[in-house]
């Protein structure tokens, strides 16, 4: 039987200060206290490899790594001395950095069929210069994304559509418009309803359901076919699906791409890739012609992110991490549904088949998913030392023995679950369920 983690006492502490210093007690409400079961930690205050520390000082596998950003690992050497070096040289200056120009190469080079890049510190900020260049180089107005995928921006442009617009003015709402994923029907009809003036599609390329393998493809004709482009969001796909990322795994060529997360092993860098013609309305060597306002960020360039974004290339490319990482993947979800399965559960908790990150769903005695039971098998895993939200995110630090573990807490937390399964959640979860993320109301 596994330890069990008891001690919150520093965590329930710092939860109780943190929300009347930072709004929602974190810089991304992922991280906030209500995506979580109560008995588990407020704050990480270190990691290495693939385990993270509490303020209490308890020890966690990490699953979900920094939400899908670090893809080689914690505290991992080789990024780290290579940051470190590189912050010896300085960090922002008043023009740019020279090791721009090197970074700005190295990640075109993997990327054949995009000639420009452009760097930022999050993602939000090159999926919004996405938009406006898309808008700039077409001529249209409206922007399109599948309603039923849960984030691509914090600005007004995405969370105009969601449950959570207050402060976003009515009419700026309109400037969007959704589609269902997986129904290319859904976007011919969307395309259709608003006739020549779409500026562009943005979607993620994959996601852990099963997709037909010309879906993208697909996608991509049809937006092209009414005259709009399609920008790829590489964000969580990139360094996981395929280096560089679903780009090359579909053998696909989007107008634009985003990328960032595991791009820099956990650094804040991100990027804008493109094709000339579009990304160079974002120029100054255009005499005559008027002026885009494209990414324009004093810290896009900051030498130590772009210094960790080489080392994550570099080791990407000498180290084969992708074949490692998706064998890790393919060995939890074998390990994994085994344990399920030896409960007799597999109607009740299932994982998804794709091995860059598997999801989990948990259902109740009416097949339903069920949040309820999804956090109390959170509680269960955290209390046996696996920091757990649903997701598996393989990273290259990763080693069976890591699934061996995590599988021994499923095979224990089921248990729980099981109980909660037969005679109601609420019996045996301390505290409230997680909450969406957008929601209307508090």
């Amino acid at each position: 039987m596994l330890n069990q983690i008891t001690n919150f006492e520093k965590s329930n502490q710092y939860r109780n200060k943190i929300h009347s210093l930072i709004p929602g007690g974190a810089h991304t409400y992922s991280k906030g206290d209500d995506q979580f079961p109560l008995l588990s930690p407020a704050a990480i205050t270190k990691g290495e490899g693939v385990y993270v520390w509490d303020l209490d000082g308890n020890k966690y596998l990490d699953c979900s790594m920094g939400l899908t950003s670090v893809s080689l690992g914690h505290a991992y050497k080789p990024v780290i001395e290579a940051v470190r070096k590189e912050l010896e040289n300085g960090v922002n200056f008043q023009r740019p950095a020279s090791i721009e120009m090197e970074m700005a190469e190295k990640f075109l080079e993997l990327i054949p069929c995009h000639q420009m890049i452009k760097f930022s510190k999050n993602g939000s900020t090159a999926t919004t210069a996405a938009m406006k260049l898309a808008r700039a180089y077409t001529g249209r107005e409206l922007v399109a994304f599948p309603g039923d995928h849960p984030f691509y921006s914090y600005d007004d442009w995405f969370i105009g559509k969601t449950a959570c617009n207050k402060g976003v003015p009515s009419d700026y709402m309109n400037y969007t418009v959704t589609y269902n994923s997986m129904d290319l029907n859904s976007l011919e009809e969307m395309f259709q309803k608003y006739p020549g003036k779409i500026a562009c599609v943005i979607s993620e390329p994959e996601k852990t359901h099963n997709q037909p393998a010309d879906y993208v493809q697909k996608l991509i004709d049809i937006c092209h076919k009414h005259g709009a482009l399609y920008v790829m969001d590489e964000m969580i796909t990139g360094f996981k699906t395929d280096y560089p990322g679903s780009i090359k795994k579909l053998n696909v060529v989007p107008d634009l791409a985003t990328w960032g997360k595991g791009i820099a092993n956990g650094f804040s860098f991100c990027a804008l890739t493109g094709k000339k013609e579009i990304m160079e309305l974002g120029g100054i060597n255009r005499p005559g012609e008027e002026k885009v306002f494209l990414i324009s960020t004093t810290h896009g360039g900051e030498t130590h992110a772009m210094s960790a974004c080489m080392a994550t290339m570099k080791e990407f490319k000498e180290k084969n991490v992708i074949a490692h990482n998706h064998s890790i993947g393919d060995l939890f979800i074998s390990k994994v549904r085994d344990a399920i399965a030896k409960k007799g559960l597999s109607d009740y908790v299932s994982l998804s088949d794709s091995n860059w990150m598997v999801a989990f769903a948990f259902k109740n005695k009416d097949k339903a998913i069920d949040n309820g039971l999804r956090t109390l098998f959170m509680q269960e895993m955290i209390k046996r030392g696996v920091l757990f939200q649903g997701v598996f995110v393989p990273c290259f630090s990763h080693q069976a023995k890591d699934v061996d573990f995590f599988a021994e807490a499923v095979t224990e937390s089921l248990d729980v679950f099981t109980m909660g399964l037969e005679n109601g959640y609420g019996k045996y979860l301390i505290g409230e369920p997680t909450k969406p993320v957008f929601r209307k109301i508090l």
